[in-house]
């Protein structure tokens, strides 16, 4: 009795709004707590076939349990291919082109290439079941394909297998997979099962098939996923494929922290700051939001999982690192752009889901209050970097309090605007007041702001709201009349720093710019051909800095996020022309790789179009393809 008049007492404290209750509540179960309900969408998004392990795309692991079947290549000669990873460099690399990829595996399509052979490989899977094709696709004999039964990440499963049968099972073989080789007949040899890719091979986990039945399976699996995307986005199609392909072969899941993330790139991953028994992750602060947002388009818990990752991986000091990798290393002296919080109130606004924002507030708040204490100067801010005592000894943790390490702040490592710029050792900070930065730090107030009042946090929606304002006037410090443009500012002597990149439209980010201003920034700036308008955009540095000329990294080359928060100020007012030229100029570059190879870079040669002309561009960086994100949103597809 007492029980069901405590629930009826919820129940209309509820109705007359005296209590909230933002999470399902059971008569049988106790409410769940924000964590609690991340723990149990990791648990879910940890489960099934996928492409999970970081050190080879053609690994297919089945979790929880991590068991797997390893894909090699062996050629006529006996030359083996163990790794495969899009976009690695190197004479005797495989050549990867990435077709698609769904978020949670059920359809895989890559192509291979390698020593003059090629092969389609493709997997559909469900449940239990996963079946991989291998394609013949240019009819070159004597190679062979290796399946190699593995259990990873030391978690002891059972395997046993001959030519005829793989057995796959946990220890307390409560999910039994078995797996047979359809094809050509097959060898054992050493941990090896051997099979001609002369013809066409089938290997089928946990069912029974021909190879007829297995290949029609994953055939029509991969046409149903076509025609339902096809359908589903339109003539937006190849952008959304683009973004959803990269960010489905990018996923793994890392058994170091037991939970699935998105990296930058596998390459970033699995060859900068790897385990050779567990793999490896990297994960940057910005890029990491911005994945959160792309996988929002169509993939709730993974968007969840890398906003939620990236902001708990928060320092002792209270602010989301820079960067944050699978041996244990935070940069605990330097942050990146704020732009968690924005990150954080789109996946809000997209799927309703308080309980994420009283998960990450708190760090969020955080981080803001963080910028104010060890990043302001009279009224802005300014990059830094600041000493720290040493925690796991990384070759990184002896490079803080820096000059190189406040430009790596910024995310724009080696951008023009900061050669000669003096590091002061005493503040940390560099010694030039930041528009960039400034307007970011706005952008972040004016979302918080939003999260305060949602949950209900009054006091801290008005403390917000008074500091971006404060702050956003403080910009117009910035403006220089005469040249119709937001300057950086010596700390030492008040002069503006002429040398400049996109982040100088940023105050239409923090809408710091009246429209009038706005506009004189586009005419005179943006749609400049001399500064940054031209065939591809935009470029890091102006078209007539000497800088541009070195094509190196940010100096010169064209970065996504930039088109993508430069397209974001521009939302904020009225230049819905612009932000069209804007949005078909990125999809342009997205596409001129991505159509032919299957590639997205991390930049673009501002002049060419092209990415692969610098060995400093990884070819498969997931944040390169917020050119298409930038389309989804001009066309409607995403609502923002």
């Amino acid at each position: 009795m007492r029980k069901h008049l405590f629930c009826l007492l919820i129940i209309m404290m509820y109705s007359f709004g005296s209590v909230s209750i933002p999470y399902a509540y059971s008569m049988h179960t106790t409410i769940n707590t924000p964590m609690q309900q991340y723990h149990s969408l990791q648990k879910e998004l940890a489960k099934g076939w996928n492409t999970w392990d970081t050190r080879s795309v053609l690994t297919h692991v089945y979790l929880p349990y991590g068991f797997a079947i390893d894909l090699n290549l062996i050629d006529m000669n006996g030359h083996r291919a163990s790794q495969f990873k899009v976009g690695a460099r190197g004479i005797d690399k495989p050549i990867l082109k990435p077709h698609a990829h769904t978020y949670d595996g059920t359809y895989t399509k890559m192509e291979v290439k390698w020593h003059g052979y090629a092969w389609m490989i493709e997997s559909a899977a469900k449940g239990s079941t996963n079946i991989i094709i291998v394609t013949n696709l240019n009819g070159k004999k004597g190679a062979k394909l290796a399946v190699i039964p593995k259990s990873l990440w030391g978690r002891g499963n059972i395997i046993h297998y001959n030519s005829e049968e793989i057995y796959l099972a946990p220890k307390d073989k409560s999910v039994p997979v078995k797996a047979h080789l359809l094809g050509a007949p097959v060898e054992q040899k050493g941990r090896d099962l051997l099979i001609s890719t002369d013809t066409q091979i089938a290997i089928c986990c946990g069912m029974t098939s021909t190879l007829e039945q297995a290949v029609q399976r994953v055939k029509q699996c991969g046409e149903e996923f076509v025609v339902e995307n096809k359908l589903k986005y339109g003539k937006n199609y190849d952008c959304y494929n683009a973004m959803q392909t990269i960010l489905g072969w990018n996923n793994i899941y890392d058994p170091g922290i037991r939970k699935v993330i998105t990296p930058v790139s596998r390459i970033w991953s699995s060859e900068w700051f790897a385990s050779v028994d567990f793999g490896g992750f990297t994960l940057f602060c910005w890029d990491t939001y911005f994945a959160s947002m792309m996988l929002a388009v169509g993939n709730k818990a993974l968007a969840y999982a890398n906003a939620v990752e990236i902001t708990k991986a928060i320092t002792e000091s209270g602010f989301v690192p820079n960067c944050y990798y699978s041996n244990g290393f935070k940069s605990r002296d330097r942050s990146q752009p704020p732009v968690g919080s924005m990150a954080v109130w789109t996946l809000y606004q997209q799927y309703g889901d308080k309980w994420l924002l009283e998960l990450l507030y708190n760090e969020l708040l955080s981080w803001n209050n963080w910028w104010i204490e060890n990043r302001s100067w009279e009224g802005l801010f300014c990059f830094g970097s600041s000493p720290y005592e040493k925690v796991s000894y990384f070759r990184s943790e002896y490079d803080q309090n820096t000059a190189y390490a406040a430009c790596l702040e910024s995310g724009l490592d080696n951008s023009s605007m900061f050669d000669g710029v003096p590091f002061n050792k005493v503040t940390h900070m560099q010694e030039q007041q930041d528009v960039g930065l400034s307007s970011l730090f706005v952008m972040d107030c004016d979302y918080l702001t939003q999260i305060a009042r949602t949950l209900n946090k009054k006091e801290d929606a008005v403390m917000l709201e008074d500091r971006a304002d404060k702050y956003r006037d403080n910009i117009n410090q910035l403006w220089d009349k005469e040249k119709g443009l937001y300057y950086n500012r010596s700390t030492q002597n008040g002069k503006f720093n002429r040398r400049i990149s996109p982040t100088n439209f940023y105050p239409l980010l923090a809408k710091a710019a009246s429209q009038k201003q706005a506009e004189r920034m586009m005419k005179e700036h943006l749609l400049n051909p001399e500064e940054f308008w031209g065939e591809y955009v935009i470029p890091s540095v102006p078209r007539n800095d000497p800088a541009f000329k070195n094509n190196d990294y940010w100096r010169g080359r064209i970065w996504a996020p930039l088109n993508f928060l430069v397209y974001m100020g521009l939302r904020n007012y009225d230049l819905s022309k612009e932000c069209r030229q804007l949005s078909d100029k990125s999809e342009k570059l997205l596409l001129k790789s991505w159509l032919k190879d299957g590639y997205v870079f991390e930049n673009y040669n501002a002049t060419t179009g092209e990415g692969d002309d610098s060995v400093r561009s990884d070819k498969f960086y997931h944040w390169g393809v917020l050119l298409g994100y930038i389309t989804l949103i001009e066309n409607g597809v995403v609502e923002l």
